[in-house]
């Protein structure tokens, strides 16, 4: 008779605990999003011919949020900064951690030669390529402007390509959303916006370091083209754009909620 009893209490919570798992992952939602403006204030990232990346960045980032703010209900947005200020890279990190952040969306411009165009979306990893190993190097010399970055990243050399691989393998438990969220962004560049895509790429960036969430650095394009600097400098230019990140992040939370 014990045994029987014993097995029938066992029986009754294993049946709880799966009913209770079974609940909650039918919950699970994506809540929470951060949208990071890449550079601002003392930082102006890089230069087009009339137009800094910070400035941008900051008005795609903020018509991506308006946009989720708008036709996602459920969702919470938070950005790094609404305004033309300097926030250190483990800050933003920092803000998508304390707010629990199911995905962590960066947003820059890119630069080089003049002809170079179109847009790119990296997650963290080892980069494949001294292109990707430049764009990283770039992105992350925005340290040199903090105090204390050193003590900060751990004795990170923003020049040292050593010091971006071994940062590169901090983000791989979140690498399959990341790409995955990132595919999806450049598909809808590619298809949608009408804007030439470079692919998703992986390299060592500070900003995606810390972030304890799939999370994507996506250059939106070149300021140093005069062709896409003006583009992106263009109200509908800079529409098309921030509508192309949105409907990657919604079609992204609606694959992920049908898999509960």
């Amino acid at each position: 008779m014990k045994n029987i009893v014993t097995v029938s209490v066992l029986a009754f919570v294993f049946l709880l605990c799966s009913s209770n798992t079974l609940e909650f992952k039918k919950e699970y939602k994506l809540r929470t999003v951060v949208i990071d403006a890449g550079h601002g204030g003392k930082d102006v990232g890089c230069n087009g011919k009339f137009s800094h990346e910070a400035d941008v960045a900051l008005n795609i980032a903020k018509q991506v949020g308006g946009l989720i703010e708008k036709n996602v209900p459920g969702v919470k947005v938070v950005y790094t900064r609404t305004e033309d200020k300097f926030v250190e890279l483990i800050d933003r990190a920092g803000i998508a951690n304390k707010n629990n952040a199911d995905l962590f969306i960066s947003i820059h411009l890119n630069s080089g030669p003049a002809t170079a165009y179109g847009t790119e979306t990296y997650t963290m990893g080892l980069h494949t390529s001294n292109g990707n190993l430049e764009v990283a190097k770039r992105e992350n010399s925005v340290i040199l402007h903090e105090d204390n970055y050193e003590a900060n990243y751990n004795g990170f050399d923003p020049n040292s390509p050593q010091s971006h691989i071994l940062f590169a393998l901090h983000q791989s438990a979140y690498l399959d959303n990341s790409l995955r969220f990132a595919e999806k962004v450049e598909r809808e560049f590619s298809t949608k916006a009408g804007r030439k895509s470079r692919g998703v790429k992986q390299a060592g960036f500070l900003v995606l370091w810390k972030s304890y969430m799939p999370s994507v650095l996506i250059e939106c394009g070149f300021l140093t083209n005069p062709t896409e600097e003006k583009f992106l400098n263009d109200k509908t230019g800079q529409s098309y754009i921030a509508s192309g990140i949105y409907r990657a992040f919604k079609e992204y939370k609606q694959e992920l909620e049908a898999m509960n």
